[in-house]
């Protein structure tokens, strides 16, 4: 498994290449999730899948949602605790796109704190169907976790899972780059 990590405030930032459903360490996984918190393609198809058809159940009564907010539901079949989903912006229709993209993991993580949960995965949100370029979107959210990461008390681990080498290679050259700022 390919990982990099660095460490900010008290917290560790990783960026593996790997499948988000299979973080059995973390205490919650994001969901890539679409407005109604219904089964969906991509990230959230796979999420649901595992999860199995409760946790369905229990989103949609908190839905819907907009670009950048977050809710909590149990994971059910997952091997964490909890799922955060989040709604990515549609790149360049929810503008402005990169505040909405930061506010997701922003927002996810405030969720994590309230929940004094000690870590979370997060895939590379709105890089999938809603095609916002992982180039200009891994920046944006490795950017956004770093300058959370002072604040926060409980969440120790921050996990960026991303599926192909080259997604990774954006994430980790984009992390790097946060310790040159």
């Amino acid at each position: 498994m390919k990982k990099e990590q660095i460490l900010h405030g008290g917290a560790c930032l990783q960026v593996i290449k790997g499948d988000i459903v299979q973080q059995p360490d973390m205490d919650a996984i994001a969901n890539a999730a679409n407005a109604f918190l219904r089964i969906g393609g991509g990230v959230a198809g796979a999420i649901h899948k595992a999860a199995g058809p409760e946790l369905e159940k229990e989103a949609i009564k908190k839905g819907p949602i907009k670009p950048g907010q977050a809710v909590i539901t149990k994971a059910y079949n997952l091997p964490n605790k909890h799922v955060i989903h989040v709604l990515g912006p549609v790149f360049d229709r929810d503008i402005p796109h990169d505040k909405l993209l930061a506010n997701c993991y922003i927002n996810a993580l405030n969720i994590c704190e309230e929940y004094r949960l000690k870590s979370i995965a997060f895939p590379a949100i709105s890089t999938g169907v809603f095609g916002y370029p992982v180039e200009e979107a891994a920046p944006v959210a490795l950017q956004a976790i770093y300058d959370k990461m002072p604040e926060l008390k409980s969440v120790k681990i921050i996990r960026m899972v991303v599926w192909t080498d080259r997604d990774y290679n954006e994430h980790v050259n984009a992390m790097l780059n946060l310790e040159k700022s």
